[in-house]
């Protein structure tokens, strides 16, 4: 996978295009990159449900949860699947509606400034290798596009909704994560 600067879009993943998007503000940098997690119905996995809710084709009557989810107008800029595919939604160059009601080091509206990465997991599912494989390659792209984006500037949901989310939840190894990111930090 290979991304696009130009185009805010990777080569190599599967593009399935969000409506639910819009322009960042005028000037605005990229500079914090969220790290979340989603499955649908909640710990089932593999349903392609989540890639029909980021296009606001999910089916409410196909189970009780979608119900109270449907109405929602979501998505992010791209979702890792357990497997280690990648599927996009929206460009990154593109404000994706991933962080809802957020703050990061002083400031609101995090889908502003940010770009949000999907896990297909739950809070206390251990995530898959596969998972962390694809995660570091995307993310060593993505902090390579916004070198703002360091080590201090990847974030998880629950960090910039505390309170209010809990994702990538405690199954998620932020040291890992970290680890495989450090010889490229050291040598950025």
């Amino acid at each position: 996978m290979q991304l696009n600067r130009e185009t805010g879009w990777f080569a190599g993943v599967t593009h399935c295009p969000s409506p639910n998007f819009n322009a960042r503000p005028e000037g605005e940098g990229i500079s914090l990159l969220v790290i979340h997690n989603i499955s649908l119905p909640p710990a089932c996995f593999g349903t392609g449900k989540v890639q029909a809710f980021f296009r606001n084709a999910l089916d409410p009557d196909e189970h009780p949860y979608f119900q109270g989810i449907v109405h929602l107008t979501v998505s992010a800029h791209l979702f890792v699947e357990r497997d280690g595919a990648v599927t996009q939604f929206v460009s990154c160059l593109d404000r994706a509606w991933h962080a809802g009601v957020s703050r990061f080091d002083g400031r609101e509206g995090c889908n502003d400034f940010s770009i949000g990465i999907e896990l297909e997991g739950t809070d206390e599912l251990p995530y898959t290798h596969a998972q962390y494989a694809a995660l570091e390659q995307l993310t060593r792209q993505i902090q390579a596009a916004w070198p703002a984006i360091d080590a201090r500037r990847i974030r998880g949901h629950s960090d910039i909704a505390p309170g209010r989310k809990t994702d990538p939840g405690p199954a998620f190894d932020w040291q890992r994560y970290r680890a495989s990111l450090q010889d490229f930090e050291d040598n950025a």
